[in-house]
């Protein structure tokens, strides 16, 4: 009787309702998956449901004696999941904040930036910093939040006296032009090589000296550093190469600043590549952490001694060379290690200014290096048509799914999220592998879809539509009337009324 007395304008009410709570729930799921990488539903199932349903969680290993192989995986991810300082990393006042003068929009993320306060509190203070005024007024500065607030304490500090970390400061976000940099970054210079004599001589005195001296150093290294940067950006690139090969020859074990990734830059630009070569047979190693300019870089010099007479064609009819099959392993090679890369070289992507920090293997680093290194690949003839035949088959040789690599350790799962993190909002940023979307999204569509249609049909064929529903319907509960009437049959009457007067 209740399903006689349902109009169609019920049925009307009842899917338009379900198509768009159902399409709700698409729109939800799919903003979700783009911010986050992850289905919502999925992800409070797995985290809250599952445990009350009495459900192991599957990240905690069941056995606590791991093998060593499983750990040095895990550690070897750790490590590549670590965000590194972008040894190109652009000048904050004379190239990002002109960035955002012209477009309006912040180049830096929050977390880059506290990355690099991090960075400028490790390198440029020291405990002992409270016996100088300076050096003390420029501790605090570092941690200050608001820029203008930091170059008023370094303008302060420097009436004190001449603070080559205040110079710095300057020079980094006051300055807004590169010539301007390097006056001030000079100026650093005169005065961090007097502070570091002086703590070189009192070195051996005690650990507060020896922590004085090892700040001065860092100090030093950064000033030269960022003074062949400027001679390079000012076109004076023979000038900068001298200064970097000094500055590694003086300080050779400070590998943390990667000056070698700025004189590989450099030296492409001079089109040095014999001196190229010789310095990726140095850092180049297998002992030593491998990064997007390595890799990139070899196989740029491989492909440069083939790809003027390179021709997919002619390859196809008689084979690879040699000398092609060493550049395609190449370009394999450094593909595996980051795969974002060729998007930019190719401009399939557009590029962005380049973080201060970048992730190896991510999407930072690929725009980091792209971002520098895009002239380069121009400049060498066939270069970018070699990488574009070749680039895509390096994915038929990593297995699927990623639970190994080739060449390289697998790819690590936790790159998308740092590479959100520091990446501006506005940038799409590049994921590997790609993603596919989530069950519950494809689900969802399904339902909205469907209900949407039945509403459509409903309002436009009531009468037909109502047939087919108590049709539907009838047949849905077709079992259970027939159970029901066996349960008749077999029960006495007289038992079968006293079980429905309960």
């Amino acid at each position: 009787m209740f399903l006689n007395t349902l109009t169609p304008k019920f049925y009307v009410a009842l899917t338009g309702t379900s198509s768009l709570i159902s399409g709700l729930i698409l729109i939800f799921e799919w903003w979700y998956f783009r911010k986050y990488g992850t289905s919502f539903i999925e992800q409070v199932s797995v985290s809250h449901l599952r445990p009350l349903l009495g459900g192991v969680d599957s990240s905690s290993p069941s056995n606590p004696n791991t093998s060593n192989g499983e750990a040095d995986s895990n550690r070897q991810s750790v490590s590549e999941c670590k965000v590194w300082r972008n040894p190109l990393n652009l000048f904050r006042g004379a190239e990002y904040n002109r960035y955002t003068w012209v477009t309006g929009r912040e180049p830096l993320t929050y977390y880059d930036m506290n990355l690099s306060a991090q960075d400028h509190q490790t390198f440029f203070t020291c405990d002992s910093d409270h016996l100088r005024p300076a050096d003390a007024i420029m501790q605090k500065a570092w941690r200050e939040r608001n820029p203008q607030a930091r170059i008023s304490a370094a303008h302060e500090a420097l009436e004190l006296e001449d603070c080559a970390t205040a110079y710095i400061l300057l020079a980094e976000e006051e300055a807004t032009t590169i010539m301007e940099a390097e006056r001030l970054f000079k100026q650093a210079l005169k005065a961090g090589e007097g502070c570091y004599r002086r703590s070189q001589q009192l070195q051996h005195h005690g650990t507060q000296y020896e922590a004085q001296h090892r700040r001065d150093t860092n100090v030093l290294v950064y000033i030269k550093r960022r003074l062949a940067m400027c001679s390079r950006k000012l076109g004076r690139t023979r000038e900068a190469v001298k200064m970097m090969r000094d500055l590694m020859k003086e300080f050779p074990l400070l590998s943390m600043f990667n000056i070698h990734e700025n004189l590989l830059e450099s030296l492409l630009e001079l089109q040095n590549y014999a001196d190229v070569q010789a310095v990726l047979a140095k850092y180049d190693d297998i002992s030593l952490p491998k990064s997007a300019t390595i890799c990139y870089t070899a196989a740029l010099l491989k492909a440069r001694a083939v790809s003027d007479k390179f021709s997919p064609e002619a390859a196809s009819r008689r084979g690879l060379s040699t000398a092609e099959m060493n550049a395609v392993e190449a370009i394999h090679r450094a593909v595996e290690f980051n795969p974002h890369v060729p998007k930019y070289l190719l401009e399939m992507k557009s590029l962005i200014l380049p973080p201060e920090h970048i992730l190896k293997r991510g999407d930072s680093e690929a725009i980091a290096y792209a971002f520098f290194h895009l002239q380069h690949w121009k400049r060498v003839e066939g270069a970018l048509n070699l990488l574009h035949c070749t680039w895509e088959g390096t994915f038929r040789m990593i297995p699927y799914p990623l639970e190994k690599g080739h060449l390289f350790y697998p790819y690590p799962i936790c790159t998308e999220t740092a590479d959100r993190e520091l990446l501006p909002m506005f940038h799409e940023v590049s994921v590997y592998p790609k993603k596919e979307l989530p069950f519950f999204i494809l689900f969802t569509a399904g339902l909205c879809s469907f209900t949407a249609m039945l509403a459509l049909l409903t309002h436009q064929f009531p009468e037909l539509m109502g047939v087919f529903a108590k049709a539907f319907l009838s047949t849905l509960f077709a079992p259970l009337n027939f159970i029901m009437e066996k349960v008749e049959s077999i029960l006495p009457s007289s038992l079968w009324h006293q079980l429905t007067r309960i």
